[in-house]
């Protein structure tokens, strides 16, 4: 992967601005903070971030996949505000997660998701480069 960035431009913080990558696409579908069984074991962000994006590894596994071949991420919040003051605590469960794998993301907040205990939803795509 290459990561993309105009020579002008300053370092984003926490994502890239552009990846050019080659390889088999993996793409996986919004996943929220809940566990195998369905179930939200908290009401905060930050833990639901975390538990999304371990859905997502467990997805590419079946692939054969880890977050490292993660090239974008798209997060829907239902609080921009809430998810301004958990910053902290969810960059922490992010590197937990993804290690410093940082893809291109878009956060956008919306008035709700799908499952009522939701805070979080989070798509990505992959590319696993080819076998040499």
């Amino acid at each position: 992967m290459q990561v993309l960035k105009p020579a002008d431009w300053p370092r984003p913080n926490g994502y890239s601005n552009g990846i050019a990558a080659t390889g088999r696409q993996i793409f996986v579908a919004g996943q929220v903070g809940w566990d195998a069984e369905c179930r939200f074991n908290s009401t905060r962000l930050a833990d639901q971030v975390k538990q999304a994006l371990r859905n997502i590894c467990a997805v590419l596994a079946e692939a054969k996949a880890g977050p490292e071949h993660i090239v974008r991420l798209t997060w829907y919040l239902t609080s921009r505000d809430e998810y301004l003051s958990e910053l902290e605590s969810i960059g922490a469960a992010y590197r937990d997660v993804m290690g410093k794998n940082f893809p291109v993301m878009s956060v956008v907040q919306v008035v709700a998701l799908m499952e009522a205990q939701a805070k979080v939803e989070i798509e990505a795509t992959a590319v696993v480069p080819p076998q040499n």
